[in-house]
């Protein structure tokens, strides 16, 4: 076993605690290492409360967003060409100028890497951190901290809008998916799904089902040796739909129309202002759907243009500039960037060369990934890929490196344990080394 793979999360490994003794040689004592260990315990109490994200759902192309080759062979650096951002020495697309404008507080990962080139299974492996298992299904980021975090009043813990893809609890079980808001928040008649009662099913017909199943339970706990008895999932529904402040969360009506403007009004950006919406009321963890990034084909209709003889672009690409970086400017204004974890990434990244349709293919061993806020340090990229986007070139970021950073971000022990329904303990994340450079 080499000494990396001997390394915790917590980045301390065996040879650093029998490393301890020399550094005294050297002015670092103990009373020094406890000062460093208490230090980063007090980072712990700073955790990032809430975290976005937004799911480029079908594998963005690195080449055209984060990771552009100006100086490979035109069948590699494809039409797009880099602009300067607000950080001296980063280039990104120059279809993204308004996130240009918000790199100082992005970490912009571009040696991302995966072995797994299937959207389902590099879902799962980038939503959870774990390669996929025959045998075990493991729970998404949402999951994990709602079921680690059981303090959340009325809201859902754990919100997908407008569904979750292939983000469930796994062997948490359905009590820990998430709440699915449905529909197309950029409508005028968007309305929340289970968020109404069903039709000829008023108030006061819930109230009495609600009374019935409380005497029930009552029956039911003189049978049951339980001191403590959880609230039951009928009475989370119930409050739910009965709460004025819940109805006025997901209300996007109620924001000034300049501030949905700056989002822009499609269904991505206004998904984005909702994500907003749920942070700011404490809701842990909201996951934004955008799907579409699958080009094999058209790449500068679907990424840039979005339609033919489109004048200016309203693509993939430029709705992607717009919404996130009035997500991570509206974040900062309102202070709570620092406090919200934003993650942006798809399940992998598109091939080094334009195929015979003028698209790309899929390509997960080198793609790109962004975190913003949340105790992430911004204005700066992570790795680097080759002179054409094909391998990382150094400091390769696995899927379970990020998962990792992610947790430790959101203030959650990585090597904490996880029961599965047959008691078998598992680690909320296993192999996975923090990115230091983002921490």
């Amino acid at each position: 076993m080499n000494d990396s793979n001997r390394r915790r999360c917590d980045g301390v490994n065996r040879r650093d605690v029998l490393r301890l003794g020399s550094l005294t040689g050297l002015h670092f004592g103990l009373g020094d290492w406890y000062r460093l260990k208490a230090a980063a315990a007090e980072q712990g109490k700073r955790a990032a409360k809430s975290c976005i994200l937004l799911w480029l759902d079908g594998g963005p192309s690195h080449l055209e967003t984060f990771d552009l080759k100006p100086d490979a062979p035109a069948e590699v650096r494809g039409p797009v060409k880099p602009i300067a951002t607000n950080v001296p020495g980063i280039q990104i697309s120059e279809w993204m100028p308004r996130t240009a404008a918000v790199c100082d507080k992005l970490a912009i990962i571009r040696s991302m890497t995966s072995p797994l080139g299937e959207h389902g299974l590099a879902n799962e492996y980038l939503m959870t951190g774990y390669k996929p298992s025959p045998v075990l299904q493991y729970p998404s980021f949402g999951s994990v901290l709602m079921h680690l975090r059981s303090d959340q009043p009325i809201l859902p813990p754990y919100v997908a809008i407008p569904e979750a893809r292939s983000a469930g609890a796994g062997f948490l079980g359905n009590s820990y998916d998430p709440f699915a808001t449905g529909g197309d928040p950029s409508k005028p008649d968007f309305r929340v799904q289970d968020l109404e009662f069903f039709p000829e099913v008023d108030s006061s017909r819930i109230l009495r089902r609600r009374e019935y199943l409380a005497e029930f339970d009552t029956a039911q706990a003189g049978f049951e040796a339980r001191n403590i008895r959880s609230e039951s999932s009928f009475d989370k529904a119930y409050r739910l739909v009965t709460s004025t402040d819940a109805k006025q969360a997901f209300d996007l009506a109620s924001e000034p129309a300049t501030v949905r403007g700056r989002y822009g009004m499609k269904m991505f950006g206004q998904s984005c202002l909702l994500a907003r919406r749920l942070v700011e009321r404490g809701v842990p963890f909201v996951s934004v759907l955008n799907t579409g990034w699958d080009t094999h084909e058209g790449l500068v209709l679907r990424l840039r243009d979005g339609y033919s003889g489109a004048e200016v672009g309203v693509g993939l690409i430029p709705t992607f500039d717009q919404a996130f970086s009035a997500l991570i400017e509206d974040l900062t204004q309102r202070n709570l960037l620092d406090e919200t974890l934003v993650v942006v990434m798809g399940e992998f990244g598109r091939t080094p060369k334009i195929n015979t349709r003028g698209g790309r293919d899929h390509w997960p061993r080198v793609f790109s990934a962004v975190l913003a806020g949340g105790g992430a340090q911004g204005g700066q990229v992570v790795g680097s890929s080759d002179r054409v986007g094909e391998s990382p070139r150094d400091n390769p970021v696995s899927p379970n490196d990020l998962a990792c950073t992610i947790y430790t971000l959101l203030g959650v022990d990585p090597n904490q344990e996880l029961r599965t329904t047959d008691s078998r303990p598992v680690p909320v994340n296993q192999g996975g080394q923090v990115i230091r450079q983002i921490i």
